[in-house]
């Protein structure tokens, strides 16, 4: 099961007609003209406040929704077209540099197809064009799910009692092509291998009523150990931070004991971690 999602060049420059300048990164696509995003500047601008971005266009604050701005675009340009024309690929806050030209294929899974993740789905940036077709060589059926990947992916917990923790929502797609795909697998006797953690959450947030389902929508569901997973078998993600949830996630899958011994190796032996890192296949406990 992969995560179909593309990243869009979210983050965009520019300046308030005070001066001072704005960096914004868009977390939520509301429209073709609304937005939901963070943004960086000395002094967060009140709303009906104008924001001046390259290349002479322009976005007014209308309000805030809990930390985040509500943007609206002026003009006629669509924003898809704005953001190709302005847009930076959103890279992971410890890339320390600015984005370039490459960015936009090397993060980017060669099956993205559905604009709105403002991360890559990282487990899919370990396939190529010639490893799927392997796959599906030896008879294995590749699906689709779509869960458009926030910022805040990247947001560690901060609490000592896990219920307390505000998980950040996100919005997913499971189609009745893909929930007819994994019937088809399970009634054969086969595993549901999920694709990194977003691929996972999608097929869990369509379980919950206990089997999978036709949803769409936003999900907030905050996997951790005591879980009961419903439809995901098996499991390939990359190695992920402490404190993050989606370490408590892999510990909820694979056991914590297990995991721990896993991080240690991996430790031990220098494996990569974050977004272009080392990966893991995992089966469920």
């Amino acid at each position: 099961m992969l995560n179909n999602t593309k990243v869009i060049p979210a983050r965009l420059f520019g300046h308030k007609q005070s001066g001072g300048k704005v960096e914004v990164l868009i977390e939520r696509v509301l429209d073709e003209r609304e937005v939901l995003a963070h943004m960086r500047s000395s002094k967060s601008p009140k709303a009906g406040a104008l924001i001046d971005l390259d290349a002479g266009f322009q976005c007014q604050v209308l309000g805030r929704v809990d930390d985040l701005f509500h943007l609206q675009f002026k003009g006629d340009v669509a924003l898809a077209d704005i953001l190709e024309r302005i847009g930076h690929m959103p890279l992971p806050p410890y890339i320390e540099r600015a984005d370039n030209i490459s960015d936009q294929t090397r993060y980017q899974t060669v099956f993205a197809q559905q604009s709105g993740a403002v991360a890559a789905p990282t487990a899919g940036l370990h396939f190529d064009e010639a490893i799927l077709e392997k796959i599906r060589a030896k008879g294995v059926n590749i699906a689709f799910v779509t869960l458009h990947v926030a910022s805040g992916t990247f947001r560690p917990v901060k609490v000592e009692n896990l219920q307390e923790h505000v998980m950040h929502k996100e919005y997913f797609n499971v189609s009745q092509e893909t929930v007819d795909a994994v019937e088809q697998t399970k009634s054969r006797g086969g595993r549901v291998v999920a694709i990194g953690t977003t691929a996972m959450r999608s097929l869990e947030s369509a379980s919950r009523k206990g089997y999978l389902e036709v949803s769409q929508g936003d999900t907030d569901l905050f996997i951790t150990p005591g879980y009961q997973f419903k439809t995901v078998d098996a499991l390939l993600t990359n190695f992920h931070l402490p404190e993050s949830t989606l370490l408590m996630l892999v510990s909820a899958f694979a056991g914590y004991e297990r995991i721990k011994k896993v991080y240690q190796h991996a430790i031990a032996k220098k494996y990569r971690f974050f977004s272009y890192g080392d990966a893991m296949f995992i089966q469920r406990k």
